[in-house]
């Protein structure tokens, strides 16, 4: 083995799993979301940032759907 090598002959290409990895951004969660994933992540020793993610990969492999019926009109006129 070479002490050093001449990395500037090398050709350069993409990486192949570019597309594939994870994007960070930036998500507004309420407190008692968070803890409630910190707190199974204590239990199943996996971060929770992990488990918020499977937990979302299953809602898209099982296509599931928010039921918003919970939201009426007067829900949502404004008091006054």
């Amino acid at each position: 083995m070479k002490d050093e090598y001449d990395l500037s002959t090398m050709k350069s290409r993409k990486n192949p799993y570019a597309k594939r990895l994870k994007k960070q951004i930036t998500l507004r969660l309420d407190p008692d979301v968070i803890t409630y994933f910190k707190a199974m992540s204590q239990e199943h020793d996996i971060p929770y940032q992990t488990l918020i993610n499977l937990y979302l990969q299953d809602c898209v492999k099982s296509q599931r759907a928010l039921d918003l019926s919970w939201l009426s009109d007067e829900a949502t006129a404004p008091q006054g």
